[in-house]
This record gives structure tokens, sequence and C-alpha cells, in this order.
């Protein structure tokens, strides 16, 4: 309740800074109380996505000078981040109407490309085109800057185009003056993307995320892997154990069975879910009270489970179920008699899935998986199963 009212007086704050009367200039009350000081904050703080802090610092800007124009960029942006595109497409024009001198332009186009990056289609659906005209026009403003590739590396990202996006950044990393530690965090993210080869939108999403959900895995195997279809050419053997109303009536004592997952229904990835369920595989089933809760994050030791599961029953190999049962650990962090113990070893022996830190060796059975890990997990599973029925990964 207080997060929503202190939202709705920060959307009222620039909604009367927007459209009321332009206030006199205030006279600075401090040192370092001018503009440029509390627009260098702000941008801080939207990094930060400290939201209110950010639209207080650039509206104190504004106060200080009402037509200092990269306050309204600011302005443009803290709205976009809070979904506000109508009021930042404002801020943003409003921005330009004050821009004076070469700098305040550049800024300007800067803060176009990211208000682009932040709306997209919601903005207009030639959005990556208008960022690449903003891009070009601030490049001619600051040949020598870096700012515009890495944005517009942003933007293309977001429209996952990886390959644009992989050049900006490495045009970043070339020049290496500006945005350097950001660039080659988005760069190598990218190459790793790049490696697990996507072949579908759901999974150049998901590739992006730095954890994904239970719900997010199922899509992902069914997109990407096609796990459904390849069960049915291995014949592989699953239970349609969703819930079936009575024909008639039954006698006292027998019972209706509860549907698979009961918190499923208004799911925006319902059908990627209910048809992973009915696979029954390991690692990714419903829990005992009957949800799926679609979510939760998933935990490495339990996407070991689920690799393990999806080789035993494609390639009919069961032994590898108890193939490293005895074992001694090579992990510091995994014992070897925990349930997932063999699952692990039997991905990491297969290289379907990496240490967390070669440095240690520790797998961290409880640690997340990002998008692209789970990519390029995918990505040798296909391998691993096309030695056992011939896969279409189109």
């Amino acid at each position: 309740m207080y997060r929503t009212l202190k939202y709705f007086i920060g959307s009222l704050i620039a909604i009367i800074f927007l459209f009321g009367c332009a206030p006199k200039s205030q006279p600075p009350e401090a040192q370092l109380d001018i503009p440029e000081h509390h627009v260098t904050n702000g941008y801080k703080m939207l990094k930060e996505e400290l939201w209110d802090n950010a639209l207080a610092a650039f509206t104190r800007a504004t106060e200080l000078d009402p037509k200092y124009s990269p306050a309204y960029v600011g302005l443009s942006l803290v709205n976009a981040s809070r979904n506000e595109f109508d009021i930042a497409l404002k801020f943003m024009e409003k921005a330009g109407s004050y821009a004076k001198d070469d700098l305040q332009l550049y800024n300007l186009h800067i803060g176009y490309i990211r208000l682009y990056s932040l709306g997209r289609e919601k903005i207009h659906k030639d959005w990556i085109k208008k960022a690449k005209n903003h891009y070009k026009k601030a490049q001619n403003l600051k040949p020598n800057s870096s700012e515009p590739d890495f944005y517009m590396g942003i933007a293309y990202k977001t429209a996952y185009d990886f390959q644009n996006a992989s050049a900006c950044f490495k045009r970043v990393l070339d020049a290496g003056n500006q945005f350097i530690a950001e660039a080659d965090e988005e760069y190598e993210l990218l190459q790793q993307i790049e490696r697990a080869m996507p072949g579908t939108t759901i999974g150049k999403k998901i590739g992006l995320l730095t954890q994904i959900s239970r719900a997010d895995t199922a899509a992902l195997f069914i997109e990407e892997l096609k796990i459904d279809a390849l069960f049915k050419k291995r014949g592989v053997k699953t239970f349609d154990t969703s819930f079936k109303g009575p024909h008639q009536p039954f006698p006292s004592g027998d019972y209706v069975p509860a549907p698979d997952a009961l918190d499923i229904d208004n799911h925006v990835l319902r059908l990627d879910i209910e048809s992973f369920i009915q696979l029954g595989i390991r690692g990714l089933e419903p829990i005992p009270d009957h949800t799926f809760q679609p979510d939760k994050i998933i935990k490495r030791a339990e996407f070991a489970m689920l690799l393990e599961d999806i080789l035993i029953k494609v390639t009919g190999e069961e032994h590898l179920a108890t193939r490293f049962i005895g074992s001694e650990s090579p992990f510091p962090d995994l014992r070897n008699d925990l349930a997932y113990f063999n699952a692990a070893m039997v991905c990491i022996t297969r290289n379907i899935m990496q240490v967390k830190d070669r440095t240690t060796g520790e797998f961290d059975p409880h640690g997340t998986v990002s998008g692209s890990d789970a990519l390029l997990s995918i990505r040798v599973m296909k391998t691993e199963l096309a030695k056992y029925v011939a896969y279409n990964t189109q």
C-alpha cells in the first residue's frame, strides 16, 4: 500500500511538472544545489532503480532551472522505467524544445535511444528504426564517444538482434574509454547466447534472464528441445493424469483426482506447463499439494535432475540413474549421499552442465540457472539425443 501511494504521488508530481504552468526558477540553497549536480545524482539513482530518489533529483533540477533540458530527459526515463510511456514521451519532447547546444542535443538523442529500448512497441512499432536514427545523430555530435554504441547495443539486444548488439558492445570494448565493464558483461552474455543458438523467440527472451523460473524452464524445453515431440518419437510412455470430470454417478468411496497443478490456470505459459507436466519428468513435477509454483526460481540441483531424467527416458540408458552412486564426490559442496549427486555427476561428466566455480570446483546445487546457461545445456542435449533419434531443430 505504501509503495503504491509513493508511486501515485511520484506520477502526480510528474504530471504537474509536465502540464502545469512553468514555475519560476528557485535560488540555490547550497554550493552544489545546481541543476547539473542533481541530474548527475538522478542518473545514479536511475541506475540503482531508486525511482523516487531519481524523480526527486531531476525535479529539483527543473526547480532550479525550468528550462534545463537534461533534467527533462531524466524525468522521461524515470517515467518510462515505471511504464508511463505517454508521460515519458511528453517529457522527452519538452527536453527537445529546451535543448540549447550540441551537448544537450547529444544527451537528448541518447535519452531517446534509452526510451525506445524501454518502451519498444508500446511507443512505436518501428522503435528500433527510430532508435538507430537517434544513434546516428548522437554519433555525429560526439564521434569519439562510446555511449551511443553502448545504448544502441542495449536497444539491439532488447530487439533480440544479438549479432548487431554484439557488434556495438565490441566497438565499445575496442575503444576502451567508456562503459568497459558494462559492455564486457553484455558482450559475454550475448556470446554465450549465440553459442547456444536459440531457435525460437521464447528461447531468445529467456536467454537474457539472469535466473529462470519453473515456468520459464518448462517453456524452454517445450520450445527449444521440443521435448514433447521427442518423447513421442522415442515412444516414451507418459500418463494423462489431468482432471477428468465424472461421466456417470460413482459409488461412495470413489474420488475424482485433483488436477496436476491448481496454480497455473491464469499463467501466460499455462499450455507449456501443462504439456511438460504430462511428460512426468523428474525435477520439474507438481509438488504433493497439487501446485506447480510456476514463478519459483529453479535451482541447479533440480535442473540437473531434469536433464538426467530426459537423458535416461530418451536414450533408454537406465543405468545412468545409478551410474555414480557410491563414487567419491569431486565437488567440495556436494556430498555423494545427496539425492541429486548422481544427476550432477551425469551432467558434468557429459558436459551438459558446468561447475559454477572453476577455481574451487563447486557445483552450487542451490544456485540459480541463467537463461543462457539453460540454452547451452539444451544445445549439448540436442547433440546427445541426436544419437538416438532423428532430431529436428527447426
